[in-house]
């Protein structure tokens, strides 16, 4: 048996041995804390925060990249706050590149509400409707943008990606609405447009259904720009490309009067006589078959109706009333010179 004296060692060397194991515990725990509380228990302001600040998220992003980026910014106080606060709400998916307008020392869940606020965007929308000319086009992007009007007038055509067929920046600054963000230039925003226009051209099969008609693509969007700038409702457009088409058959100069005024930078709804004898390939009165090229931007459904005219044996329309929209067809010309003094009498030149 062992000696009590033994046996007093040997319990003060286990005891030594667990309170060292003990003591091993706690500096690990201690440790394990110091490197997991960043992750447990991130830094992070409360409230909204205060003033302005800019950020930019680039596209692509992950949820740490965009904390990292706030962080920097002092929107927040730790990436890993933000971090954890778009995991928990499962939005990581839904943040999209972009200006925002935030503030200094907000909570990571109150900067999250503002990344997901579209109001918090700095954007500018600019609305182009169906049937601006581009010189129509380039002055309003200039005054809703910012942009310089010279610069939009001076971009390299080389950089937008226009058709192959193009000559052009007419007819293919799609119709749309459009979002301008700090930084974007010129060709950005104009290059968004052919971008769009690329996009319809596809949808409608520009290419291989303006081959079956025996048309190139660019006498389609000629024939698309005439349509949309004559107006009429959007029923009335497939008739219009119709009675382009059998004057173009027949070999009748088409008569249009959008095509003259193009001619000379005006808009009206009162075509003179005078107006109808302007020198330009432009005007369909002097010049049989298509002008040059487009005189207009049309948007997709003047594209469809170009492609698929209706069945009829109309050779003239007169957009009778302009203000009700009121268009009407006809092949007879003694209807066609009433529908002529019908809107003329509408417009009170009578």
């Amino acid at each position: 048996m062992p000696h009590s004296g033994q046996r007093q060692r040997a319990i003060r060397k286990a005891g030594m041995l667990t309170a060292g194991l003990v003591v091993a515990v706690v500096v690990l725990g201690a440790g394990a804390i110091v490197v997991l509380k960043p992750y447990l228990s991130p830094d992070d302001f409360e409230g909204p925060g205060s003033g302005s600040v800019t950020v930019r998220i680039t596209p692509g992003s992950s949820a740490e990249a965009i904390g990292s980026r706030l962080a920097e910014a002092g929107v927040v106080a730790s990436v890993q706050s933000f971090v954890n606060a778009s995991e928990e709400r499962a939005v990581t998916g839904r943040l999209r590149p972009g200006h925002y307008r935030l503030r200094k020392g907000m909570s990571a869940g109150a900067a999250l509400d503002l990344l997901l606020s579209p109001s918090s965007k700095i954007v500018r929308r600019v609305t182009l409707p169906e049937g601006m000319r581009t010189s129509e086009v380039l002055a309003r992007l200039a005054q809703q943008t910012g942009l310089p009007l010279k610069e939009l007038q001076s971009v390299d055509k080389a950089l937008i990606g226009l058709p192959e067929y193009a000559p052009g920046l007419e007819g293919f600054l799609f119709p749309a609405t459009y979002e301008v963000e700090p930084g974007d230039t010129a060709v950005d925003v104009l290059a968004a447009m052919t971008e769009r226009f690329a996009t319809a051209a596809r949808h409608v099969d520009l290419k291989e259904q303006a081959a079956h008609l025996r048309l190139t693509p660019l006498e389609v969007v000629t024939v698309a720009s005439m349509i949309q700038a004559e107006g009429g409702t959007d029923e009335d457009y497939p008739k219009i490309s119709r009675v382009i088409y059998n004057r173009l058959e027949k070999g009748t100069p088409l008569e249009i009067d959008s095509t003259v005024l193009y001619a000379q930078n005006r808009r009206t709804l009162r075509v003179t006589e005078k107006d109808t004898k302007v020198d330009s390939p432009y005007n369909t009165y002097r010049h049989k078959g298509l002008p040059p090229g487009p005189i207009a931007n049309p948007g997709e459904k003047a594209l469809m109706a170009a492609l698929n005219p209706a069945d009829g044996d109309w050779h003239w329309f007169v957009t009778t009333d302009p203000a009700h929209r009121i268009t009407k067809f006809t092949n007879k010309e003694s209807e066609f010179v009433r529908y002529r003094e019908e809107l003329n009498k509408n417009l009170g030149t009578r």
